[in-house]
């Protein structure tokens, strides 16, 4: 089994810290309650169901299980119910018997139930910040060697460790099978999964689920949380928006400058006219506040005089 760390801090080696932080970048959407749930469906998908059929020794215990059931159904009619209730053990014998098709679709659902038990959810973008390979117990056999001697043996898969986080601190490294495809996956790739709290900020994340990588188009899960169809398609219709809103936001208004003189105090010169303004401004200005000469009276007398 797989698992999932959530910590807070700095972990990476010390020959990726340099290139992660010039690589940082994060953002944090909430999302509604209704694409909360097309997302994280209360049955299980058909991924879901490949992921949880298992192998073979999971198959042979399902049908182990099918057998011992419809026994104990024919049991309980041979003791108690000779009479009656035929078509009620006759239904409860048929799911029992074919429990090893639908135990896979009640595995998956309970665990899709127990991501809807949260009741807020949001869409996080970040960067991958270390990738390496480690090896990991996945269980253990005990065997007789040819002198009789008891001998343990430790099953070991090799393992994707996947780390990826934002500037603000948050980091969680996801621990998968090592696959074929993982090649592809370098330092610096655009991160995007859910993430799952009981708090409307998103303060405190308590789950997340499957990454995806949308640089290569590749899912990096231990269990298939979401579908991958829908969360494709929120994530390309996210980054639209985020795209068409910076180009329709208005230009703002340049600010007029305020001339020096007036921000130290001092008055602002009027512009200079040309001479005929001037002149006829010092015309009338000259008479307006004046007092009209006094007429003389003429010493020369009129002709009926004379």
């Amino acid at each position: 089994m797989t698992e999932k760390l959530l910590e807070q801090g700095n972990s990476l080696k010390p020959q990726n810290r340099d290139r992660a932080a010039e690589i940082f970048s994060s953002m944090l959407i909430p999302l509604t309650r209704k694409t909360f749930e097309e997302l994280v469906p209360a049955v299980a998908t058909g991924a879901q169901y490949a992921h949880c059929w298992g192998k073979l020794s999971e198959l042979l215990r399902r049908v182990l299980i099918s057998v011992v059931g419809m026994f104990v159904v024919i049991l309980l009619k041979a003791l108690f119910f000779r009479e009656g209730f035929d078509e009620f053990l006759l239904v409860g014998g048929i799911v029992v018997g074919l429990y090893w098709l639908w135990g896979p679709v009640l595995t998956a659902s309970l665990q899709n139930i127990e991501c809807r038990r949260y009741g807020y959810c949001g869409f996080w973008q970040g960067k991958v910040l270390d990738v390496y390979i480690s090896e990991e117990l996945i269980g253990t056999e005990e065997t007789v060697n040819n002198r009789g001697d008891l001998v343990i043996v430790e099953n070991r898969e090799r393992c994707l460790n996947l780390e990826v986080g934002d500037e603000l601190g948050f980091l969680t490294c996801l621990r998968v099978p090592l696959k074929r495809s993982h090649r592809a996956i370098d330092i610096g790739d655009t991160a995007e999964l859910l993430v799952f709290s009981n708090r409307a900020d998103l303060g405190r994340i308590s789950k997340t689920s499957d990454i995806y990588l949308s640089d290569h188009n590749l899912w990096v899960s231990d269990y298939p949380f979401v579908r991958r169809d829908a969360f494709v398609e929120v994530s390309r219709r996210i980054n639209r928006q985020l795209e068409v809103e910076p180009a329709a936001e208005p230009e703002r208004p340049k600010r007029k400058r305020t001339p020096k003189s007036q921000r130290r105090g001092e008055l602002v010169q009027p512009e200079r006219s040309s001479s005929r303004d001037r002149y006829e401004e010092d015309g009338q200005d000259s008479y307006r506040g004046a007092d009209l000469p006094r007429r003389r009276s003429s010493r020369r007398r009129s002709a009926n005089n004379w």
